[in-house]
C-alpha cells in the first residue's frame, strides 16, 4: 500500500492520529447516512407517507437479516490490523483474499435468503396493508445487490484496518453523488417510486464496490488483492469468525430487539410509522458519527495488541470517548433544536412531525451513552474479546428492552414509553462494558511483566 495511506498507530502522539483516522470515517458514515435519508426524503416528498413508511420500516428488518455478516467483516479489520501491527504481512495478504471471498459468497447466499423471505417477514412483523406492498417490493430490490454492498464493507474494512480512511471515503463520495442523482431521476422523472429508490441504492453500492476493488487490486504491498489468489484460508477465517461472528451475532440481536419495537410502532398505524421512521433516519447522523469514532477504538487498539503496545490501549480508549461525547451532545444539540424543520424535509404532515419530534426529544439528547457503549464494545474487541460485549448486549439491549416493552409499554401504551428503553438500555450496557474492558486491559497488561518476571527468576 502506497505510504502516504498507510498510518502506524502503535508509535507518535495518538491524539492527533485518532482524529485524523476518524475524520474521513465520520464523513464516510455521513454519506452512507445519506443513502438511507436520500430514500426517505425523496419517498416522502415525491410518492407519499405510505412510502416513507414503507422505507423507513424495513431498516431495523433488513438490519436484522444482514447485521451477521456485517458483524464479520469487523472480524476482518482486527484480524488484519493486528497482522499489520505485528508486521506479519504474509497472514495480512492471506486475510484479505479470504474475506473478499467470503463477502462475495456469503453476500450472494444472504442476499438470495432476504429476496424470497422479505415479504413474510414483513408480515410477521404486522406491517399495515397500505405499506406491505411497497416495503416487500423496496427488500427484494434492495436484496439483489447484498453482494455488492458486502463487498465494499469488507474492502473498506480492510483499508481502513491499516489506517487508510481517505480511499474509501472518496469511493463514496462517487456513490453518493450518483445514488442521489438516480434517486431524483427514477422518482421524479420516471415515477418508480419505491422500486426507483431501492435501484438507486442498488446501483450506487455496486459503483462503491467496484472503486473499491480496483483500489486493492492496484494497492503495493500486503493488502493487495489478486483474482487468482482468492482462497479460503481456514485458518485466518477462524480469526475473522473469532471476533466477526460474536460481533455479528450482536448486531442480530440488536435488530431483533429493533424490530420488535419497530412491531410496537407499527400498532399505531403508518402515520406513526412514517413520523418514527423519519426521525430515527435523523437520528442516525448521530449514530453513524459516533459509530466511526468507535472504529477508531477497534483499530487503534488492534495494531497495538498487535505490536504488543499495550502501554497505549487505555489512552486509545480515553480519546475516543471524549471524542464521541463531544460529537454526540453537538449533534444531538443541533437535531433537537431544529427538529421541526428537518422532519418536514421528509413529510410535512403535522401528525407525522409529531410522531417524530417525541422520539428526537427522548433520544437524540441521550444518544452519546451508546457512544460510549460502542467505544468500549470496539475496545473489548479489538484486545481479542468478542464474546464478552456479546454476551453483555444480549442482556442490555435485547432481553431489557423486550422485558420494557412486556411490562412498562403494556402500562403505558405510548409511542414516549418505547423510546424511552433505549436510553435505558444504553446506559445499563455501557457500564457493564467498561468494567469488562478495564478488567481485560489489566489482564492483558500484566502478561508481559508477569513473563518478563518468569524470565528473569530463571535467568537467577
Amino acid at each position: 500500500m502506497a505510504r502516504n495511506y498507510e498510518m502506524d498507530m502503535t508509535q507518535g502522539p495518538l491524539l492527533s492520529k485518532i482524529v485524523r483516522f476518524s475524520l474521513p470515517v465520520v464523513l464516510m458514515g455521513l454519506l452512507q447516512f445519506l443513502y438511507s435519508a436520500a430514500d426517505m426524503i425523496v419517498a416522502g416528498k415525491f410518492a407519499g407517507s405510505e412510502a416513507l413508511a414503507a422505507v423507513g420500516s424495513t431498516g431495523s428488518l433488513i438490519n436484522l437479516i444482514v447485521a451477521l455478516f456485517l458483524g464479520i467483516s469487523v472480524g476482518v479489520s482486527v484480524a488484519v490490523a493486528q497482522h499489520f501491527g505485528a508486521r506479519e504481512y504474509d497472514a495480512v495478504g492471506k486475510t484479505v483474499h479470504t474475506a473478499i471471498l467470503v463477502a462475495l459468497v456469503g453476500g450472494a447466499a444472504l442476499g438470495a435468503f432476504g429476496f424470497f423471505m422479505s415479504r413474510a417477514f414483513l408480515v410477521w412483523m404486522g406491517s399495515p396493508a397500505d405499506v406491505i406492498d411497497q416495503a416487500a417490493l423496496y427488500m427484494r430490490i434492495y436484496f439483489i445487490g447484498l453482494p455488492m454492498l458486502m463487498l465494499y464493507n469488507f474492502g473498506a474494512s480492510v483499508l481502513r484496518a491499516v489506517g487508510d480512511t481517505k480511499r474509501p471515503l472518496y469511493f463514496l463520495i462517487i456513490a453518493s453523488v450518483v445514488h442521489i442523482a438516480l434517486n431524483l431521476l427514477l422518482v421524479i422523472r420516471f415515477h418508480m417510486g419505491v422500486a426507483g429508490v431501492a435501484l438507486a441504492t442498488v446501483v450506487s453500492q455496486a459503483l462503491s464496490a467496484a472503486l473499491v476493488v480496483n483500489c486493492l487490486m492496484r494497492t503495493p504491498g500486503p493488502c493487495r488483492l489478486e483474482l487468482k489468489k482468492l482462497a479460503l484460508d481456514w485458518g485466518k477465517l477462524g480469526e475473522m469468525m473469532h471476533i466477526g461472528l460474536p460481533a455479528g451475532v450482536q448486531s442480530s440481536l440488536f435488530s431483533v430487539s429493533n424490530v420488535l419495537i419497530q412491531s410496537s410502532i407499527n400498532s399505531f398505524g403508518s402515520i406513526a410509522m412514517a413520523g418514527n421512521s423519519a426521525a430515527a433516519n435523523l437520528e442516525n447522523f448521530i449514530y453513524i458519527s459516533m459509530n466511526s469514532v468507535s472504529q477508531s477504538a477497534l483499530t487503534f487498539v488492534s495494531q497495538n495488541v498487535g505490536a504488543r503496545r499495550y502501554e497505549r490501549i487505555g489512552a486509545s480508549v480515553r480519546y475516543c470517548n471524549a471524542l464521541v461525547f463531544a460529537v454526540g451532545a453537538l449533534t444531538g444539540a443541533v437535531l433537537i433544536l431544529l427538529r421541526t424543520g428537518l422532519l418536514s424535509l421528509y413529510n410535512a404532515d403535522p401528525e407525522v412531525i409529531s410522531y417524530g419530534s417525541v422520539r428526537l426529544l427522548i433520544i437524540a439528547p441521550t444518544y452519546f451513552i451508546c457512544g460510549f457503549m460502542e467505544v468500549y464494545t470496539g475496545g473489548l474487541r479489538g484486545m481479542g474479546r468478542s464474546v464478552t460485549p456479546m454476551l453483555v448486549s444480549i442482556f442490555g439491549a435485547c432481553v431489557l428492552r423486550i422485558l420494557w416493552l412486556a411490562t412498562v409499554f403494556r402500562i403505558f401504551q405510548t409511542t414516549a414509553s418505547i423510546y424511552i428503553s433505549y436510553p435505558v438500555s444504553w446506559l445499563i450496557t455501557m457500564l457493564v462494558q467498561m468494567l469488562c474492558f478495564n478488567a481485560v486491559k489489566k489482564k492483558i497488561t500484566r502478561q508481559p511483566q508477569e513473563r518478563g518476571q518468569e524470565e528473569a527468576a530463571i535467568g537467577r
